[in-house]
């Protein structure tokens, strides 16, 4: 059950020539694919691409029809192996993940596919995740790219450019019998717009026809001496043909006038932000017609020098645009300045932050500092005195609140750290890795629990050092998408192999939660097109693993914190885990609230149960909330004078987990929480029962009141 469902947008992906498509990023790229004659697509789920992957897992049917293949893959590692049928057949293939970490992933098998080069069309869709959006370490696949050589675009963020791109791609990937890289960033994907369609395209050679004609060509395997020859290829070759297609092509755009005495070089996703810097000036319209002249670089590697050159003759000054570090772009410039003898002067990054996002103002600012040193004359009136004071911009820090990354409201994974803290106040604190999804939200407050990760599968890999005996074993939390993508292998296998003593805990919500809730082998959920219902338990056993606890509750706090403590205590000498699984409650009322909406507009009886805390029992010591941190449970201000101190509250967004009452019990809190069913559509019995209880009560407080002291301002 993914986050968002697409099967009515797809029915779009239908449309031919002379249709106009309207939508988003995502789909755009879809339905370039399915013009371009797709053999085959796949890829691993992981923002900013994850709509991409519910995108193609909805029109499975359509792709179905057209004779693609579409596979769902383990991880970005089996993704850009599964365009290995691209090396010795002419058939069209694309993968897509989350860059640049999926990059890393997949970088051996990317790594071979370029140095043994391809037939067909070889497309790797990247979700470039950099910036203030992003949730992962601040990396750029460039530097992939150009170690392997790899063509790399970055097509201009609106959907006739990212359509030409894809089509493109594939133009540029056989021309020059090179994987091409297409470079989508954030606002890529999800930016809206329309282009006009063409007819969908069977693949010429599918991959059910190739299996009855096998091909193979010992040439194309890497290994010596073919190996030596491919790097030779590459560069005497496939580099000098993706050159000569780009400009034969007009990949890489220009606009502006053809003279002026400066110039801007561009990323291609960079293209908007500088064209609004530029209209902020008064340089440019809202069309995107520039006064200054502008080489957009749709294709950010290779570069072309002879076109690069040609941009630049007659200009005194360029800045270059491009976003993150190193500056390859730039220094791969200024090398060809310098050895053509233009003595044009090159700015950069000693203008523009080496690192950041370069959001609007940083762009505003950049490109006016550049004009003011380059080219005054383009400022009528911008250019302050130099002691100027600069210009008043609010301070948003002040009054937009602190948003830290936490669990959702009723999260199951909050009471698997409320146990394991509640383990540590007993038997002191342990060492504790994290891994990459939802769980390592338990490395912030209230839990700090977990204080490092090293990647996705890699919890219990990343605590191996920690695991030559001592006073405390080592715990080491992996969630269950980590574990069907790297973790079995690399984390459970390896703590196996060399009989490993430590604890490892893995959160299985069922779903790969963190990119939207998608089904994995272990999912509960039965899916018409994926084996799901594998236990993670039977893999575990499968690969060695003897001592392993099945919780099937993770709300129940006590049990769970006596299994921890249990391995963190047995004499079993050996790999002990722990699989805590409850249903991610995301998904759970995605699924449930259409179902209870229904059901209370037919006239059923529906109950729905919501926690709260008793203001004269709370003590408000507020020890249930450092041990929950749920968003639904905060403080309230009593309008009692005797009584400063808040007190704990449940907010209207309580989904009914009772986390916070199993908390309370296990931990010994206080016995203020107390649970209400709220009854739709209640029989009448119900009904005369209610109106008599609220009389009574209602009675029992008036006569409270009257007895109550009462405090009166009294003015003098």
């Amino acid at each position: 059950m993914a986050e968002r469902s697409f099967k009515r947008e797809v029915e779009d992906l239908k449309l031919g020539k002379g249709d106009t498509f309207t939508g988003e990023g995502i789909l755009a790229i879809t339905k370039a694919l399915l013009e371009s004659g797709v053999g085959y697509v796949g890829g691993y789920q992981g923002a900013p691409i994850s709509h991409l992957m519910d995108v193609l897992a909805d029109a499975e049917e359509l792709l179905t029809e057209l004779g693609v293949r579409y596979e769902a893959n383990a991880s970005e590692a089996a993704a850009a192996a599964m365009l290995a049928a691209s090396v010795h057949y002419p058939i069209r293939g694309a993968v897509t993940f989350k860059g640049p970490v999926g990059v890393n992933v997949a970088s051996d098998a990317l790594a071979n596919l370029s140095s043994s080069g391809v037939n067909g069309g070889a497309l790797i869709i990247v979700g470039e995740d950099y910036g203030e959006g992003s949730s992962i370490m601040q990396e750029r696949s460039h530097g992939f790219a150009m170690k392997s050589q790899f063509w790399l675009l970055d097509p201009r963020p609106n959907l006739p450019s990212i359509v030409k791109s894809v089509k493109q791609g594939f133009e540029l990937s056989e021309a020059s019998n090179s994987p091409v890289m297409l470079m989508v960033r954030i606002r890529s994907c999800h930016v809206t717009g329309q282009f006009d369609t063409e007819d969908n395209v069977i693949p010429p050679l599918s991959v059910r026809d190739a299996l009855s004609n096998p091909q193979s060509d010992f040439s194309r395997v890497v290994l010596p001496p073919f190996s030596y020859k491919q790097e030779h290829d590459k560069i005497d070759n496939r580099w000098p043909a993706a050159e000569k297609f780009i400009r034969e092509n007009g990949m890489n755009e220009m606009f502006g006038p053809d003279t002026a005495p400066v110039g801007l070089v561009v990323q291609g996703g960079m293209f908007n932000g500088v064209i609004r810097a530029l209209q902020r000036l008064g340089l440019a319209d809202i069309e995107g017609r520039s006064a200054i002249p502008i080489y957009c670089l749709n294709v950010t590697y290779p570069l072309v020098q002879d076109e690069f050159l040609d941009f630049a003759k007659g200009k005194d000054a360029l800045l270059i645009i491009e976003e993150g570090q190193p500056e390859f772009i730039e220094q791969n410039l200024a090398t060809h300045l310098l050895r053509s003898g233009l003595t044009t002067k090159l700015h950069g990054k000693d203008i523009f932050p080496m690192a950041g996002e370069y959001t609007g103002q940083v762009m505003l600012d950049s490109v006016t500092t550049f004009l003011k040193q380059a080219a005054p004359e383009f400022l009528p009136g911008q250019v302050r005195a130099p002691n100027a004071p600069p210009p008043d911009i609010p301070d948003l820090s002040e009054t937009v609140p602190i948003r830290p990354p936490g669990f959702c409201t009723g999260c199951p994974e909050r009471p698997i750290f409320a146990s394991m803290k509640l383990v540590e106040q007993e038997l002191g604190k342990h060492q504790i890795s994290g891994d990459i999804g939802c769980h390592l939200f338990g490395s912030l407050p209230p839990f700090e629990i977990g204080g490092q990760t090293m990647g996705y599968g890699l919890g219990p890999a990343s605590n191996a050092a920690f695991d030559g005996g001592g006073e405390r074993r080592a715990v080491s939390f992996l969630g269950d998408g980590g574990f069907w993508h790297n973790g079995l292998s690399s984390s459970i296998g390896n703590m196996v192999y060399n009989q490993s003593d430590s604890v490892a805990i893995i959160v299985d919500n069922y779903y790969s939660a963190a990119t939207g809730g998608q089904d994995l082998m272990s999912s509960r959920a039965d899916n018409p097109t994926k084996a799901t219902n594998n236990p993670i338990s039977k893999a575990l056993e499968g690969v060695g693993v003897k001592w392993i606890r099945q919780i099937d509750n993770t709300y129940e706090v006590g049990k769970l914190r006596d299994t921890i403590k249990e391995a963190l205590t047995t004499d079993y000498n050996g790999p002990k885990v722990i699989v805590a699984s409850s249903e991610c409650m995301l998904n759970k009322q995605r699924r449930e609230k259409p179902l209870r909406k229904k059901a209370i507009s037919e006239g059923r009886r529906v109950e729905a149960p919501r926690f709260g805390v008793d203001e004269d029992i709370c003590t408000g010591d507020h020890a249930c909330i450092r041990l929950s941190g749920c968003p639904s449970l905060s403080l309230k201000t009593l309008d009692d004078p005797l009584r400063d101190d808040p007190v704990a509250s449940i907010d209207h967004t309580c989904v009914g987990c009772g986390n916070c009452g199993e908390v309370a019990d296990a931990a010994v809190l206080c016995p203020s929480f107390y649970r209400a069913d709220v009854v739709h559509n209640p029989t009448g019995w119900e009904a005369r029962k209610a109106r008599f209880r609220r009389s009574v009560i209602g009675w029992l407080q008036n006569r409270r009141a009257t007895k109550q002291l009462q405090f009166q301002e009294v003015s003098q």
